[in-house]
């Protein structure tokens, strides 16, 4: 995988980053660090990217095991450590899971498998973080 991230004012704090799929985005730093609010700041990227790749799993899982998933929502809130570098050191997940006759057993192992072998983001921010999750199941 490979990724690339350009500065793109020298009067601020703003960058591009072009990813191997095509994609491209903004990030910017707080007005304090010099930045204009121009685009997402790093680390929220880092937490977004987090709640993407374990919603994926959890989807998918729910998937192969028979259930009719039609919704999958992860609420993330998070919190850093107060000196440099400052990591993530609690993460909370809240899943809002919607479907037709879920079964919560396996809407918690989807969960629980996502953070235990298949989400390499929280397996990386779990080195740093303390992770917790809960969910809901929104019947359709």
């Amino acid at each position: 995988m490979e990724c690339r991230v350009k500065w793109i004012g020298a009067e601020g704090m703003s960058f591009v980053a072009e990813t191997e799929s095509g994609h491209s985005f903004v990030m910017d730093g707080a007005a304090e660090g010099g930045g204009r609010n121009l685009g997402r700041r790093p680390m929220e990227t880092v937490l977004a990217g987090t709640g993407g790749c374990t919603a994926y799993d959890v989807v998918v899982i729910l998937r192969k095991s028979g259930q009719s998933v039609s919704g999958c929502e992860v609420q993330l809130s998070a919190e850093r450590a107060q000196v440099d570098p400052k990591v993530f050191t609690k993460i909370h997940m809240h899943f809002v899971v919607r479907g037709k006759d879920l079964k919560p057993s396996l809407v918690e192992s989807a969960i629980k498998l996502s953070h235990g072998k298949y989400c390499s983001a929280s397996a990386m921010l779990g080195k740093t973080a303390q992770i917790s999750h809960d969910y809901e199941i929104v019947a359709e």
